[in-house]
């Protein structure tokens, strides 16, 4: 892979934190914050800066590791396995339809196909001491 284990993992860390928001629920509720114990924080909305954090992330790759975060999930998927990865990099880097950022955001369940693409490779985000790298 030409991008380094503790980038994959900064994005998985990032995307788990956008993947557990749901639609904005009730956009008029007038409430605030210590009514409504902060559960806001769960909805999406405009400006969310978790998704610009994921965006400026991606953006600031190079063009061989966005297209190896790209085939690392389509690995992570089952569209293509490890012995196939130069053949799915290569696809990753022809695709031009759409910035790889709103790419990756579109994809449902991100952070486990990173994760799960990690484990083709017997990579993980789990350090070494035991603890919870992700």
């Amino acid at each position: 892979m030409d991008i380094a284990l503790d980038k994959v993992c900064a994005l998985i860390r990032q995307a788990r934190q956008f993947d557990v928001k749901e639609g904005e629920t009730d956009p008029d509720s007038g409430s605030n914050p210590t009514d409504d114990r902060s559960f806001d924080v769960l909805e999406t909305n405009a400006g969310d800066p978790v998704e610009g954090e994921i965006r400026a992330f991606v953006d600031g790759l190079n063009v061989d590791e966005r297209a190896n975060l790209v085939a690392l999930v389509w690995v992570g998927r089952g569209d293509y396995d490890k012995d196939e990865w130069d053949e799915a990099v290569a696809l990753a880097k022809e695709r031009t339809d759409t910035p790889t950022s709103d790419y990756l955001l579109g994809i449902p369940n991100l952070p486990d196909l990173l994760d799960e693409g990690l484990g083709a490779f017997d990579l993980s985000c789990v350090d070494e001491d035991g603890g919870a790298g992700v």
